[in-house]
């Protein structure tokens, strides 16, 4: 079991983990508030790990998602994602192995003059009379605006490893596949922070898509 906040998930400290800390700490336990604050940490650090390695990506990951094919239009992939609310794209091949992913980033980055910048910077030129949008620029295909190789994630991969990637790459989603590469659905922050708190009965968790 895990409680909530609003800052993500946080493990439910048991015995084990209060048992765990207690044989991490050096010498005699003398229960005062400095070390009960020291062994509080080290026991939360072990139910953290213990909760990550027990969780795969598949039971948290979302499986019905959009995706785009290669030959689909910049334009109409990003009617898509407006509709559907979400801010990232896998883009896959004829036999729905994922070949890259688009972002907001990747839209941006390919329609507005002099580059994408910050949202603010495209905001500023926009407003101020700027020109700031190519609209031709609509008509480039998936493959030629995705980012490639996409990063990605398999079902049988654990949580805590999915986290890791998010870190090392600055992102918030993987696309996830099975063994073979084919695309089975998507895991997000979001995703990893929801499952934990819908053990306490709280699902009033942000969305990340």
């Amino acid at each position: 079991m895990t409680l909530c906040t609003e800052n993500g998930m946080v493990p439910a400290i048991i015995e084990e983990d209060i048992l765990e800390a207690m044989k991490a700490m050096e010498g005699y336990v003398d229960i005062t508030p400095g070390d009960f604050a020291a062994l509080y940490g080290l026991a939360y650090r072990h139910a953290f790990m213990r909760l990550a390695r027990s969780i795969a990506v598949g039971e948290v990951m979302t499986r019905r998602i959009l995706s785009v094919q290669k030959d689909t239009s910049l334009v109409a992939l990003v009617k898509d994602m407006a509709k559907r609310g979400v801010s990232g794209v896998p883009v896959v091949d004829e036999g729905k192995r994922v070949v890259g992913i688009i972002s907001e980033k990747d839209v941006l980055r390919h329609i507005c003059i002099g580059g994408a910048g910050s949202f603010m910077d495209i905001a500023a030129r926009c407003l101020s009379g700027d020109e700031c949008i190519r609209p031709e620029r609509g008509l480039l295909k998936a493959v030629e605006v995705m980012t490639h190789p996409a990063v990605t994630v398999t079902e049988d991969a654990l949580v805590s490893q999915a986290a890791a990637i998010f870190t090392t790459h600055h992102i918030n989603r993987l696309p996830v596949t099975g063994k073979d590469g084919v695309l089975t659905g998507m895991i997000t922050r979001g995703d990893i922070i929801r499952a934990s708190c819908a053990a306490t009965g709280l699902s009033d968790v942000p969305e990340i898509k």
